[in-house]
């Protein structure tokens, strides 16, 4: 079996800076954040993959960390951010090179305070199922 990793980032990373209303809260979307990038933003955390297999068919069950970071007091802005990313990526079509019948729906979120007591930082993960081309 192939691994997803990078198809599967580039498409959730193209797809989010495509998203107007979200491109319009955040300073931008990256695998790594550039020195002096000014908040917020959105970066990539980590991408599991697990077999899932059909009888006929290789297949992978993937779950995908997104960090949104924001230095709004409170937690509204992070807020807004993960509604906009919902709206670009759960249950919208996602094309990932190498694979087909993909589908993508928000699993979780969790709001942190990070060390810095500036930083608000949400973390998101979506569940996504694929299956090789």
């Amino acid at each position: 079996m192939t691994a997803a990793l990078w198809p599967l980032q580039l498409a959730i990373v193209q797809k989010a800076r495509a998203h107007a209303p979200l491109t319009a809260l955040v300073t931008g979307v990256f695998d790594e954040v550039p020195e002096a990038q000014p908040h917020p933003y959105i970066t990539v955390g980590s991408i599991t993959e697990n077999v899932s297999d059909a009888h006929n068919q290789r297949g992978l069950d993937a779950s995908v960390v997104l960090h949104i970071w924001s230095k709004y007091r409170g937690y509204k802005q992070a807020a807004e951010i993960l509604s906009a990313l919902d709206a670009a990526l759960d249950r919208q079509p996602l094309a990932v090179t190498g694979f087909k019948d993909v589908s993508i729906a928000h699993q979780q979120h969790t709001e942190l305070r990070d060390p810095d007591p500036e930083i608000r930082h949400i973390n998101v993960s979506y569940r996504v199922w694929l299956t090789k081309a």
